[in-house]
């Protein structure tokens, strides 16, 4: 039997559509157990079928030996993470005794599983969740940890479940998961100005602070020379809080740009604050710039609307 589950993958900043086809057979005879992965999946993706039978075997999910074919669609986009470990979960279980389509067709699902079948965050559940509301996808499927992230998108049900059981019982309609409700707004200005560190801390170093104030209020860059224990990096610490607040329009560029890099903690939702980055000196130019194999944002692109020090 054939099932089709939506998922996503993420590409800069932004989210593509990904369909996961699912092909079942029977096993030829021999008892053997055969899984092939195609449409362009790196490592971490063709390694998913081993956690994937780990975690079905120890949710109580079993099947007769059989021939699995996964198909990655579209075929020309490289495909990374662990995120498909679920929606590939669902699709097997789903091509042996169907949710049907309708259920399937609703919902954009991801999570990386452990063997045990628990759910392990994700990279990217917030531009994933904006694709999914502009693509008119009913709901988003995501690990617990990642709710709260992707539940700031409004007119989107998030569902945030905690494992691949959990996730089949939903489907079938046999358990019901309250959707994630965020009020972004409500959010955004109440935790706006709740600061760690304030500029108003910084005792005596007047002409220092007169030049942060000027290089604030002029959006002009600044160079600190002195020695170590001088004060230079306690000070540039506080300047986030002497720029302007960030507006909900910056502030869902700044969530973007971390959630891709995998810098949300679990249970944040939006970016309130600027960011402030403090690279070592050491830094390479892929860490500074951002790149490499599996390009990711670099110290520059996790300052945006923010500082770095």
């Amino acid at each position: 039997m054939l099932a089709k589950v939506n998922s996503a993958t993420v590409d800069g900043i932004a989210a593509l559509s990904v369909t996961i086809e699912v092909d079942v057979s029977p096993s030829k005879g021999d008892g053997m157990q055969r899984a092939v992965i195609v449409g362009l999946p790196d490592s971490s993706v063709k390694e998913s079928y081993s956690r994937i039978q780990a975690a079905l075997h120890n949710s109580g999910i079993q099947f007769s030996p059989q021939n699995i074919t996964v198909n990655l669609a579209p075929g020309d986009i490289r495909k990374e993470g662990t995120g498909f470990d679920l929606p590939i979960a669902i699709g097997i279980i789903a091509a042996n005794r169907a949710f049907g389509d309708f259920m399937l067709s609703r919902y954009i699902i991801l999570g990386e599983l452990g063997l045990d079948g628990s759910l392990q965050p994700i990279r990217g559940a917030l531009p994933i969740a904006i694709m999914a509301r502009a693509a008119g996808i009913e709901g988003l499927i995501v690990p617990e940890q990642n709710a709260h992230e992707a539940a700031v998108v409004n007119r989107l049900k998030v569902y945030g479940v905690n494992s691949l059981a959990q996730v089949v019982a939903f489907l079938e309609g046999s358990k019901q998961i309250e959707p994630m409700i965020v009020d972004t707004r409500a959010e955004f200005f109440s935790h706006q100005m709740d600061f760690e560190l304030d500029f108003a801390d910084v005792k005596g170093q007047d002409s220092v602070k007169r030049a942060f104030e000027v290089a604030a209020a002029g959006g002009h860059n600044l160079i600190m020379i002195g020695p170590p224990g001088a004060g230079k990096s306690m000070i540039a610490k506080r300047l986030p809080t002497i720029l302007p607040p960030l507006s909900l329009a910056e502030s869902l560029e700044t969530t973007q740009v971390h959630s891709v890099a995998g810098q949300l903690k679990g249970g944040t939702g939006l970016i309130t604050k600027r960011p402030f980055r403090s690279p070592h000196h050491t830094v390479s130019q892929v860490a500074l710039v951002g790149g490499g194999a599996n390009p990711m944002p670099g110290e520059i692109s996790l300052a945006h609307n923010g500082v770095s020090g």
